[in-house]
């Protein structure tokens, strides 16, 4: 603790919020903080602000230290972050990347508990956003099954269709982009992802794409729009409904059709291509195996397959962190490019081709936060600020997590080969990058 840090002296019968602040922070503090106390500390200089307004938000903190604690005290409001945009509070998160915390001295229990009486120290009731933690969830079923798939999935893409429709932009595609340049608009973006995965399948007028966990359908609709007979399934019955009317809407219903439909029930099998754009993270690890071997009975001979996914940059399976599980992907999972290109080895496939898209994601979600900033007020009335403030929050920090490399995108093309052992594909690639 420095003099310049500090504007209320105190002993220890009549500890400050900054004090319990101070106690448990190591190093300079990279924000201002103040608190409901009055109290204050941090460098006067700091261009942002966090505002600790209610007792309730120190008991949030308290009681589940780190990300999840701070995302329920910021989506109650109790937290506030002064001098950024909640649809966008990516500046915030770079700061508190700076934050360093010691073990607090069992001591600090006793000062907690005088300033917010015993009642305090009890975990308060979480913001209606967030989910059951995984422990709970077994009243859903076994994790990954189909009834409890379904329910993650509604937990995060039945919020509002028109919600997505301003954060995501006409296109309507909650999968990363690919930027031919860095100055190029997110909805070219978006476009250019759909062709490069349309020409690596090697698709042509006539064939047969299946594209499972196809979202509102952008890939089947680009597809049948080049005359590709398109199947999408989704666990969404929103965006199942959504990409229907969109395809009437654009006249490509004789080609393109999406199903609400978990994809292990799809009874059609010959398909020509299958794309799998942004449903991996969903299917569990430990299911990679299977889902695999699913798409292998599902493509013909010589036929390819896309798995478009965030992986890690390692290979150790881990599930995701308490902020995502709670608040955006439940039973989310994810591991790193190489566990998947071995599993669809040893289940079959023989792999073409990889490529990693990490600043593509960064550079879309950049986007995307952009669009929930410039509608902020649509979006706020049609889900709610709290929920508004849950997606400004996720798509920041998704950003920067792509940004430092603690999370990947990766392509990974494959083929079922025929009798001959031989693709049915050019020697080399045959794709615009």
């Amino acid at each position: 603790m420095t003099s310049t840090t500090r504007e209320t002296r105190t002993t220890r019968e009549t500890r400050t919020i900054a004090d319990l602040v101070d106690e448990v922070v190591v190093g300079p503090l990279p924000v201002r903080i103040t608190a409901y106390d009055g109290s204050k500390t941090g460098p006067d200089s700091a261009q942002r602000t966090l505002h600790i307004g209610t007792p309730r938000a120190v008991s949030y903190l308290a009681t589940a230290p780190g990300d999840l604690g701070m995302a329920r005290a910021y989506t109650t409001g109790d937290l506030v972050v002064e001098g950024v945009h909640p649809g966008n509070p990516y500046d915030a998160l770079v700061d508190l990347e700076e934050l360093h915390f010691r073990r607090p001295d069992p001591r600090l229990v006793v000062d907690l508990a005088k300033v917010l009486g015993l009642r305090g120290l009890t975990p308060p009731p979480p913001p209606p956003q967030e989910a059951l933690p995984r422990w709970r969830r077994v009243t859903e079923g076994l994790r990954h099954s189909f009834t409890r798939d379904r329910e993650a999935i509604a937990h995060h893409y039945d919020v509002s269709n028109r919600f997505y429709e301003h954060v995501l932009g006409p296109t309507m595609t909650y999968t990363c982009a690919v930027f031919p340049d860095r100055d190029a608009g997110l909805d070219a973006a978006q476009e250019n992802k759909y062709r490069l995965v349309f020409d690596k399948l090697a698709l042509r007028p006539g064939d047969r794409l299946l594209d499972i966990g196809c979202g509102w359908g952008g890939m089947v609709r680009y597809a049948a729009r080049r005359g590709v007979h398109a199947l999408g399934v989704t666990l969404s019955k929103e965006q199942a409904a959504w990409a229907q009317a969109a395809i009437e809407r654009e006249g490509v219903a004789d080609l393109a059709t999406v199903r609400h439909e978990d994809y292990r029930n799809v009874p059609e099998t010959g398909f020509d291509a299958i794309s799998s754009i942004g449903i991996t993270e969903h299917i569990g690890v430990r299911n990679y195996p299977a889902y695999f071997r699913w798409m292998l009975a599902h493509v013909k001979e010589g036929g390819l397959v896309l798995n478009h996914c965030i992986t890690r940059p390692d290979n150790r399976p881990r599930s995701t962190g308490a902020f995502i599980d709670r608040y955006i992907f439940p039973d989310g999972e994810l591991t790193g490019s190489g566990r998947i290109i071995t599993t669809m080895q040893d289940n079959g496939f023989e792999v073409l081709h990889e490529e990693n898209l990490r600043e593509h994601y960064a550079l879309t979600l950049a986007g995307w936060s952009e669009n929930l900033v410039e509608s902020w007020s649509a979006c706020v009335d049609e889900v709610g600020e709290a929920t508004a403030k849950v997606w400004g929050l996720y798509l920041a920090g998704c950003r920067r997590g792509f940004e430092r490399n603690v999370v990947q995108l990766h392509q990974v093309l494959a083929a079922r080969l025929d009798d001959a052992r031989l693709p049915r594909v050019p020697l080399r690639p045959w794709w615009a990058s």
